[in-house]
């Protein structure tokens, strides 16, 4: 299985650290955000992984090279200006193959088990899209993304409770096929098409999960990262 890290975002809420500095390069516990990431993805298995960037992207090239410093193969898809989720995975399908991939925001930091990734591959039902991984809403997102009903992912009725898309999906290419290489394109829109037609599926995770959005939760972040190794 491929995973792909979405690192091409600029990082606005995070500034002044990210005015020299990719978002994905900030360290926590005295590791860059991204290199969290990939060793994650190493320890079950998955070493094929590829990483877009925009803003100061060269750095990020520089700091992991080919990745076999961490025991994973990195390949890089740059883009001139952050072409939003959907612009970015789809320039990056070359790279990612005709399976289902796992992909995860680069500023995201979670306990959601990785080796499920493979089992919902494994297991991926014919002419589905999309299984997301969602999440009870933090106090910055209280109104949520998505409903699930089972473990079908749909747009929540009035009353409906919903939940945040943790940023870590399972997809199948042909969800992206139809968007121009280079295109700007967000993913919300191509996956509320795939839901009314029945075709994306998810799970609530319950467990650790926090976007690492602004200086505050990366600060948090440390401190429970810190924490963690003295216990």
């Amino acid at each position: 299985m491929k995973a792909m890290i979405l690192a091409a975002g600029r990082g606005e809420r995070m500034r002044p650290l990210t005015d020299l500095c990719p978002k994905p390069l900030l360290p926590a516990a005295g590791k860059p955000l991204l290199q969290w990431q990939i060793e994650a993805l190493a320890a079950v298995g998955i070493t094929r992984i590829v990483i877009n960037h925009a803003h100061l992207g060269h750095q990020i090239e520089s700091h992991f090279g080919d990745g076999s410093a961490f025991g994973v193969q990195l390949s890089y898809s740059a883009e001139a200006t952050a072409l939003e989720t959907a612009g970015g995975i789809r320039k990056a399908l070359h790279h990612l193959g005709n399976e289902p991939f796992l992909v995860i925001n680069g500023d995201v930091a979670c306990d959601w088990p990785l080796a499920r990734a493979l089992q919902i591959a494994s297991e991926w039902p014919q002419g589905q899209l999309a299984h997301l991984v969602m999440v009870p809403n933090p106090p910055h997102h209280l109104a949520g993304d998505f409903a699930l009903l089972g473990s079908a992912v749909k747009q929540p009725e009035p009353g409906e409770t919903a939940f945040t898309f943790s940023g870590i999906g399972v997809y199948h290419p042909s969800l992206f096929s139809k968007l121009k290489v280079d295109e700007v394109a967000k993913l919300a829109p191509l996956l509320r098409q795939a839901m009314a037609a029945g075709k994306v599926q998810g799970e609530l995770f319950n467990g650790f999960w926090m976007d690492i959005g602004t200086p505050e939760r990366l600060e948090e972040l440390n401190q429970r990262l810190n924490s963690a190794r003295k216990h």
